[in-house]
């Protein structure tokens, strides 16, 4: 008989499974699917950072490194930290992840006693919820509003706020909203949680895709000196570098917590491929003038398909910020679709009926939105609302 965890049954199955699933039953029969749902860029990553690694591939750098990453990277972590975010910051304070989804999972494991609350703004990024209850916490959804820009306000979170809560979670620029915290608002709610004595988790994987000339700013710069400890910031290379599949993250806190994750990770994984460091360490200090080309391409994406949306009947879509995703509202086009109808079931009628694969915002917190990516090149926006505007006809 096989027994499993219990504490297993609080995750909930992927609710985008059956729609991944049929999407690649449909590529199997070769249909060509129109892909507005995938969560990284359609970019190769850059030459350099390639070489960089088959450099150090040649020169026999494929052995164990620190736990916590090799000194080279860990250092021009900080250094690009202090530079980013103008506070001092010493390799210590840094810690290397396969992934940036790494170190947010050993972030709630080092700190969440069972019980602990973690408060996380809806929409949010799909594993938030997830990673507190494989830690023993609890998550607490606080709804935002798209009048608001999808940011949380400090009185929502004081609402919130119980004898229990133990982290507030950022993300911004936001998945799957897009949304980016305007610097007022990063340092009215760093110092209501702060000033709680609340962890604030920032997730800034994606801080360099912004547009617009909006700026990017981290709790990091803004929290008074006194409370910078209660600040974690997870970053890495998957969104800013192309490297998704390179699997290098990194957070920046207090040497406390970077010891805690260490053990943690000591006991786990260990350190991250030696020969992806390389690359990652590569990517951090090379030339940067790539983004400024992807930036252009991504701004252009992102006008064509907000417009492209919006011409839709029933359709309300945001201007985002940054990242590359759109969060439509399709609550009255779900409404004409039945009764039982949700954004999954309207999901699975446009990868059916349109051949275009997006993604249901039940999962992120946003239900009667989808989520859709522009990741891709302007022709696949181009057709991939076509279509979407001929099924949407049919219902």
């Amino acid at each position: 008989m096989i027994r499993l965890a219990a504490h297993l049954n609080k995750i909930k199955p992927s609710a985008t499974l059956a729609v991944s699933l049929r999407e690649a039953a449909l590529k199997a029969q070769g249909v060509a699917i129109i892909p507005l749902s995938a969560g990284e860029p359609d970019f190769d990553t850059p030459t350099h950072i390639v070489d960089a690694a088959k450099t150090a591939l040649d020169r026999g750098v494929t052995r164990y490194t620190p736990v916590t990453g090799m000194p080279l990277l860990r250092q021009a972590i900080a250094q690009e930290s202090a530079q980013v975010r103008q506070v001092p910051c010493a390799p210590e304070n840094t810690i290397v992840t396969v992934g940036a989804k790494h170190s947010l999972y050993n972030f709630f494991a080092a700190v969440l006693d069972p019980g602990d609350e973690v408060i996380i703004p809806a929409p949010y990024w799909v594993s938030y919820p997830d990673q507190v209850l494989l830690s023993g916490g609890q998550p607490v959804i606080v709804e935002t509003r798209e009048a608001d820009g999808f940011v949380l306000k400090p009185g929502d979170f004081n609402k919130a706020l119980t004898a229990r809560t133990k982290v507030l979670v950022l993300n911004t620029p936001s998945n799957p909203s897009g949304a980016i915290y305007p610097p007022e608002a990063v340092a009215a709610i760093t110092e209501a949680a702060t000033e709680a004595g609340v962890y604030v988790l920032c997730d800034e994987i994606y801080r360099d895709l912004i547009y617009d000339g909006a700026i990017h700013t981290s709790p990091l710069t803004v929290v008074p000196e006194n409370r910078r400890d209660l600040i974690f910031v997870v970053d890495g290379v998957s969104k800013n570098y192309a490297m998704t599949g390179w699997r290098i993250g990194w957070g920046i806190g207090h040497p406390d917590i970077i010891k805690a994750m260490a053990k943690i990770q000591g006991q786990s994984t260990s350190n991250p491929a030696s020969m992806a460091q390389a690359g990652a360490l590569a990517a951090i200090t090379g030339p940067k003038l790539f983004l400024d080309d992807w930036r252009r391409a991504y701004q252009l994406r992102r006008d064509a398909i907000v417009a492209g949306l919006n011409q839709l009947p029933d359709v309300r879509c945001p201007t985002p910020g940054g990242a590359f995703y759109v969060l439509p509202s399709v609550k009255d086009i779900i409404k004409r679709m039945g009764q039982d109808a949700t954004d999954l079931t309207l999901a699975k009628f446009l990868l059916e009926e349109a051949a275009v694969a997006c993604v249901p915002g039940t999962p992120f917190g946003a239900p009667g939105h989808l989520r859709l990516s522009y990741a891709t090149s302007i022709e696949a926006i181009h057709d991939g609302l076509r279509l979407i505007a001929a099924a949407l006809a049919r219902i």
